[in-house]
C-alpha cells in the first residue's frame, strides 16, 4: 500500500503512521534499526528503495528516504508512506524536499526515527567527503557510501580514507568479500610458504581493485603492484608470488574465476559481481567499526607504482631521442663556431685557403654528428 501526502509535514506523517499501525496492525517494535537513505530525486532513487526493501527481509527496519528535489522550487515536503507488499519487511517513508528544505534533511528525519534503535545512513549515489561530519551522517552509528557511484571513484576513495572514523564503510569494500575469502582459502593450502610479492589487475577507475591491493599490502607486508587494464569490468586478476610458484585468481567475465596454484588442480570458483542489495544486507549485519576496512585504507599508501602500458616505454624513449637530436646538432654547431673563430686569427696571406679548409672541415663534422644524433 502506498499513501501519498503532498505538501505535508513530519507531524502529519507521524499521525498517519499511527493511524496505519492501529488499523492494519503493523508493529514498529519489530524493527531492529532505522535506515536513512540520502539521495537525489532522480531515476536511481527507486533502485535504492528496492535494495532497502530486499535487505529489510533479513533486517526489519524503518526506511526513511531523503530525496532532494529542485533547489529553486518553493519550500515544501512531499511525503509518501509505503507499507505491506510495497515495503518488504519494513515501513518506508519517502520525503521529497524542495527549495531551501533540500538542505534540511536532518530536521525532517529526526521526528521520524525509531526510539532505542540504531541508525544507519546510506548514500547510494554521490556522498559527502566526510560522512561523519554530514548532517545525516551525524545521526548514524554506521555510515555507508559507495565510491563506485562517484564521478571520480579513485579520488573519492582517497578523500574518504583521510576522513575515516569508526563506523564508516564503503560498498566498494563489501564487494570484495568473495575475493578475500578465496585468496585466504588458497593460502591455507600447502605448501605453506611466505608470499614475496603480489599484483592486482583491474579497471583504472575501480575502487574495489584499489582496496583489494591495499588490503594485500597491509596484511602481507610485501610490494603490491596495482595494474590498470580495460580487459573487463572491476577486478580482473590477483597474483601472489611464492618461491614454489604463483597463486593466481583470474576472472575475465565478471562471473566465474579460475584459481591456479602449484600442486593443486585448477579450480573454477563463483565470483559473480555483487549488486547493492547483497552488499547492503552484509553491511547491516554489523554496526561496529570495521578495522579491516580501516587497515585496507592505510594500505593504499603502500602500493607500488602501477606498471606502465606496453607503449609507455616506447613513447618515453622516442621523446628522449627527439630531445637528444637538437642537443647534438647544437653541440656540433658550437664546435664548428669555435673552430672558425680559432682559424680566423690565421695570417692574411693564407686567408683564402684557410676559409676553404674551414668550410670543408665544418661540412665533414656536421656529417659525422648526424648519425650520432639519430642513434
Amino acid at each position: 500500500m502506498i499513501i501519498d501526502l503532498p505538501s505535508t509535514s513530519t507531524s502529519q506523517l507521524n499521525k498517519k503512521l499511527v493511524e496505519i499501525r492501529e488499523r492494519g496492525g503493523a508493529v514498529a517494535l519489530g524493527r531492529v534499526l532505522t535506515l536513512v537513505i540520502a539521495a537525489e530525486d532522480d531515476d536511481h532513487l527507486e533502485d535504492a528503495v528496492d535494495a532497502a526493501n530486499e535487505a529489510s527481509r533479513e533486517h526489519p527496519s524503518r526506511v526513511i528516504v531523503v530525496a532532494k528535489g529542485a533547489r529553486t522550487a518553493a519550500p515544501r515536503i512531499d511525503g509518501q508512506i509505503r507499507v505491506g507488499g510495497d515495503a518488504g519487511a519494513s515501513d518506508v517513508i519517502v520525503l521529497r524536499l524542495y527549495g531551501p528544505l533540500a538542505n534540511q534533511g536532518r530536521s525532517a528525519v529526526v521526528p521520524l526515527l525509531l526510539p532505542d534503535t540504531p541508525t544507519v545512513t546510506w548514500w547510494p549515489g554521490k556522498g559527502p567527503k566526510s560522512p561523519s561530519e554530514d548532517q545525516l551522517g551525524q545521526l548514524a552509528q554506521r555510515r555507508i557510501t559507495d565510491s563506485a557511484a562517484e564521478a571520480n571513484p579513485i579520488r573519492a576513495l582517497t578523500t574518504r580514507s583521510k576522513s575515516y572514523v569508526d563506523g564508516d564503510t564503503d560498498l566498494a569494500w563489501t564487494r570484495l568479500t568473495n575475493w578475500r575469502a578465496q585468496l585466504v582459502a588458497a593460502l591455507d593450502l600447502p605448501p605453506h610458504e611466505r608470499v614475496t610479492g603480489a599484483s592486482v589487475r583491474g579497471e583504472a577507475d575501480s575502487p574495489s581493485t584499489e582496496l583489494l591491493a591495499g588490503w594485500l599490502a597491509e596484511y602481507l607486508r610485501v610490494p603490491v603492484k596495482r595494474i590498470k587494464t580495460s580487459e573487463a569490468q572491476g577486478i580482473v586478476a590477483v597474483r601472489l608470488e611464492r618461491p614454489s610458484g604463483a597463486i593466481e585468481l583470474y576472472r575475465p567475465d565478471g562471473k566465474t574465476g579460475t584459481l591456479t596454484q602449484p600442486g593443486q588442480p585448477t579450480r573454477r570458483v563463483a565470483l559473480q559481481r555483487r549488486d547493492n542489495r547483497d552488499c547492503l544486507v552484509e553491511e547491516l549485519r554489523r554496526l561496529d567499526a570495521d578495522e579491516v576496512y580501516e587497515a585496507s585504507l592505510r594500505g593504499l599508501s603502500k602500493l607500488a607504482p602501477a606498471r606502465p602500458p606496453s607503449g609507455g616505454r616506447k613513447d618515453t624513449a622516442t621523446a628522449k631521442a627527439t630531445k637528444a637530436k637538437p642537443s647534438a646538432a647544437a653541440s656540433a654547431k658550437a664546435d664548428a663556431a669555435k673552430t672558425n673563430a680559432a682559424k680566423a686569427g690565421a695570417s692574411k696571406a693564407g686567408a683564402s685557403k684557410a676559409g676553404a679548409s674551414k668550410r670543408t672541415t665544418s661540412r665533414g663534422r656536421k656529417a659525422n654528428t648526424t648519425p650520432e644524433a639519430n642513434a
